[in-house]
């Protein structure tokens, strides 16, 4: 138990060593990200010399999970660090990669501002490239579900998806963002009234 809670005492140091890098441009400000995404997994195999640490034992929280018919998913989280800072992750095709930082005491709502970019560039922004059709099973946690509704709208309109989204709930409103809603009520992420 104690040479966990170093492991996991190295990593973060190392983390937070590693996210100094990061840099921020006009479009993202103020979020700050790498030219490209950095392997979590890699930073962990050289900070422990080869020893075993789950990069999702780092996790505070979740922002998004999917999943799609072939059991294929994809998880979007947030790691706390000693530093002030939130990491925002992803794993997904067996490798998590650490995107992009943000203050947590920041006035500016860094969670929001992080999706936005993600979903109107397609994940462009931060190295990734976020492609295929719509996953089956989508979870989240957070409390703003209109959140998690434009997340899906821009994406979706980015990816030029809207008519897949209208043939998977076989109905077309007249606002597109009711057509995600009832999308997502399908995966089973529950949208609250207000939004939809």
């Amino acid at each position: 138990m104690y040479a966990e809670r170093q492991n996991r005492v190295r990593v973060l140091q190392a983390i937070d060593q590693a996210v100094r890098q990061f840099r921020t441009r006009e479009a993202l400000w103020p979020i700050r990200a790498p030219g490209e995404p950095l392997s979590l997994d890699a930073l962990i195999g050289r900070t422990l010399d080869g020893a075993r640490l789950d990069p999702i034992t780092l996790r505070a929280r979740t922002l998004l999970w999917l999943r799609w018919d072939d059991g294929e998913t994809w998880e979007l989280w947030v790691i706390a660090l000693p530093s002030g800072l939130k990491l925002y992750c992803d794993t997904g095709g067996g490798e998590t990669r650490m995107l992009a930082t943000g203050r947590r005491d920041s006035e500016i709502e860094t969670d929001r501002l992080f999706l936005e970019l993600l979903s109107e560039s397609a994940g462009e922004h931060f190295g990734i490239e976020m492609a295929g059709g719509p996953p089956s099973s989508v979870r989240s946690p957070l409390e703003d579900r209109r959140l998690v509704v434009d997340f899906f709208v821009n994406l979706f309109e980015v990816l030029g998806m809207e008519e897949e989204i209208r043939r998977i709930i076989a109905d077309r409103h007249d606002d597109f963002r009711d057509d995600v809603a009832a999308w997502l009520k399908g995966t089973g992420c529950r949208i609250s009234d207000a939004v939809t």
